[in-house]
């Protein structure tokens, strides 16, 4: 028997790291105002973070990028790095104010399944999270712009879901998975291809790959 895949049957248990309570206070508000979404716990530092999440396993981990100025604790860089150690289940999203290059690409190399803003819309954190839980990769459009620049002229500009389809489909993902790891329909990641391949000026998923890489668009590893 196949079980379920997380948040099927039960919400997805979150646990929210952050230093400051009134924003650790504001995530939970609105966090569980999703009804697949439960916080089961909160941290407010890097240290307490590590030790909550090896010990209660939760599905996903929201993770502050540096817990303050002034203390002398480790940031969420690295306790994304002992997580991986310690609970490499437990996917890490970091939620923090900072979207640069450097920052982004911190993360992403110690483990992190997302990277979305503070100051970002509701939605964005939420399918992040959603996508976490089920081994996606959720970054605000701010932080897909900073990793992928822009592609040669505006009029070809591939948006950031179109990205996120592009990468999935150098990943080797299908219509029906893309859909699924983007919470989208297979009617609309049709659509996503279409213009994706009349902005590339290709005609199949090949090719629509290899010029995104020419372009600087997608970077494969």
């Amino acid at each position: 028997m196949t079980a379920d895949p997380p948040g099927a049957t039960e919400p997805l248990r979150v646990l929210i790291a952050d230093d400051h309570a009134v924003v650790r206070a504001g995530l939970r508000a609105l966090l569980e105002g999703e009804l697949d979404i439960e916080v089961i716990a909160e941290a407010g530092s890097g240290e307490e973070a590590v030790e909550l999440v090896a010990r209660m396993l939760p599905d996903v981990a929201l993770m502050d990028l540096r817990f303050g100025s002034s203390g002398g604790g480790i940031d969420g860089i690295e306790a994304i790095r002992r997580l991986a150690a310690e609970a490499p289940g437990v996917a890490v999203v970091m939620l923090t104010s900072y979207a640069g290059r450097a920052d982004v690409v911190r993360a992403l190399e110690a483990g992190a399944r997302g990277y979305v803003l503070k100051a970002g819309l509701p939605e964005e954190l939420f399918r992040a999270v959603r996508g976490a839980a089920v081994g996606a990769l959720g970054l605000a459009p701010e932080v897909v712009g900073e990793l992928v620049g822009q592609v040669v002229s505006p009029e070809h500009e591939l948006s950031g879901r179109e990205i996120e389809v592009v990468r999935l489909m150098a990943e080797g993902h299908s219509n029906r998975a893309i859909a699924q790891a983007l919470f989208l329909s297979e009617a609309t990641v049709k659509t996503h291809l279409v213009r994706v391949y009349r902005k590339l000026k290709v005609d199949n998923r090949a090719a629509a790959v290899s010029e995104a890489v020419r372009r600087g668009v997608l970077e494969l590893t």
